[in-house]
């Protein structure tokens, strides 16, 4: 993959690659004792769970790479599963997975990964010897799952937790342009994700960059790093960030969310590169209250259009604002607190020769951060959808399976969860078509032209029964690599 093929300037413009990660049988590993600790509110179930995310693959395929579908002979479950043979592999809708056992066919790499996996889950010598026997194939799937086949399929070694959380792929990493910023967890349970990730990165996505003479790889990627100011101080300064909290919303403006699980000194350290290396002129930190509810920013929102934007109805100018208290006083109080959860920040680099100089201003509402957007991208301004039209109890039922986390295919058509009807009104009232995805794969698979399926401003509603359940959706399922 080159260069070439990894390039993202906003949330909205025509998707031509992603990064996604099929459900695996990890997640069907989950005993109901672990699953806070795995970061799950309920375990579920699995062969449910796979068949709804099939339909989101093949929606992803009909889109970037209709000529696998058109050409598909093997009608089995097994050509969307990763780690077999009869995998449709496309180099546009591509699984972790897949690049994982890409990246295991090198003995060297392979040693290397193995070894670190073993020594970060306190594995033995002999068991590293044994996971170093496995073809690239199985041993993928182990260092996913955590359980190995023994006894020719017949029983199972568990020898580490799964990795549940891998197929929220957004938050591994994010491209910011040219650059791709690789995510340092806040939660344990996700640590040997960006291990696996970090070897997909650099000798996969930026293979070719790779020198194995001098063993040097591209300045391409950006890794953030604890620092000795967490020995000398007090203070916690720690380094975590989550691709959920960053968005790149235009060539030169990105946007960073400080929330339970991205914290302020990861934001700080991630504007010093970003200015240094003069990749953005702009970057908005958005502070959130640090709640489950709201563990990221693309939790609260999403960009859908230029000029459209979808958010919790909690954190809108309509609802915070003081000329729209109608409560009393209690009430005035009330969403006087609310609104003090939420500030915005924007820090501004301004060129002064070779060097450059920070500014800084507060921008009191999401509506105006928004508006800003919306103008970059060449709009008058924009308008914002609220959550199940704002109306309680249903905008906070809604918001909690993602009815504010859409992904964009192309400016105007997204994909989101079926079970959010209120806010599927809400999307009708602008004039959007609102299609299952059921319907809209019959319409592909008939043989229409896509321009006859998609007219207009489309939603394509998922299945979500299950994939609600591990608390993300489209947005959280996808990592764009290339946009227009």
């Amino acid at each position: 993959m080159s260069e070439k093929n990894i390039h993202v300037t906003s949330e909205i413009g025509t998707l031509k690659r992603l990064l996604i990660h099929s459900p695996d049988a990890g997640i069907g590993k989950i005993a109901p004792r672990l699953k806070d600790e795995l970061l799950y509110d309920d375990i579920v179930y699995l062969d449910k769970m796979r068949e709804e995310y099939d339909e989101y693959l093949q929606v992803l395929l009909w889109f970037l790479d209709p000529d696998i579908l058109k050409n598909r002979k093997d009608k089995s479950r097994e050509y969307f599963q990763p780690s077999g043979e009869k995998y449709f592999q496309s180099d546009k809708v591509i699984d972790v997975e897949s690049l994982l056992v890409k990246v295991l066919k090198n003995e060297k790499v392979k040693a290397l990964l193995v070894a670190s996996t073993c020594a970060f889950e306190d594995l033995d010598f002999d068991t590293q010897n044994l996971l170093l026997t496995l073809d690239p194939y199985k041993l993928a799937k182990v260092l996913i799952s955590g359980a190995m086949e023994i006894d020719n399929g017949e029983d199972e070694l568990f020898l580490f937790g799964p990795v549940p959380n891998l197929i929220f792929t957004r938050d591994v990493g994010t491209v910011i342009n040219d650059h791709l910023l690789l995510n340092k967890f806040a939660q344990e349970a996700r640590s040997r994700e960006a291990l696996l990730i970090k070897y997909i990165v650099y000798y996969e996505l930026f293979g070719e960059y790779y020198d194995p003479e001098s063993n040097t790889f591209t300045d391409k990627v950006i890794e953030l790093s604890d620092d000795e100011a967490r020995f000398r101080t007090d203070e916690p300064s720690y380094v975590t960030i989550e691709g959920g909290d960053v968005m790149m919303v235009s060539p030169k403006h990105l946007f960073v969310g400080a929330s339970e699980r991205t914290s302020k000194k990861a934001i700080e350290k991630l504007i010093e590169v970003l200015f240094d290396k003069n990749l953005v002129d702009k970057v908005s930190v958005i502070a959130i209250p640090p709640k489950r509810s709201y563990m990221h920013i693309d939790t609260i929102f999403t960009q859908v259009k230029k000029d459209l934007w979808i958010l919790f109805g909690q954190f809108s100018k309509q609802v915070i604002a003081p000329d729209a208290y109608k409560n009393g006083i209690t009430g005035t109080l009330t969403e006087a607190e609310t609104s003090l959860q939420i500030k915005i920040t924007q820090f501004q680099r301004v060129a002064d020769g070779d060097s450059y100089s920070v500014r800084h201003r507060g921008i009191p509402y999401l509506d105006d951060l928004f508006n800003e957007v919306s103008k970059e991208m060449g709009c008058d301004g924009c308008d914002i959808i609220l959550s199940a039209g704002g109306e309680f109890p249903y905008n906070e039922r809604e918001q909690w399976t993602d009815s504010c986390n859409f992904l964009a295919l192309r400016d105007g058509v997204i994909v989101g969860y079926d079970r959010n009807t209120m806010t599927a009104e809400e999307f009708k009232k602008k004039g959007f078509n609102v299609i299952k995805s059921g319907d809209f794969i019959k319409e592909m698979e008939s043989g229409k032209a896509f321009s006859e399926v998609i007219t207009g401003d489309t939603l394509i509603l998922l299945p979500s029964s299950e994939l609600s359940r591990a608390r993300g959706g489209t947005h959280c399922m996808s990592m764009p690599l290339l946009r227009d």
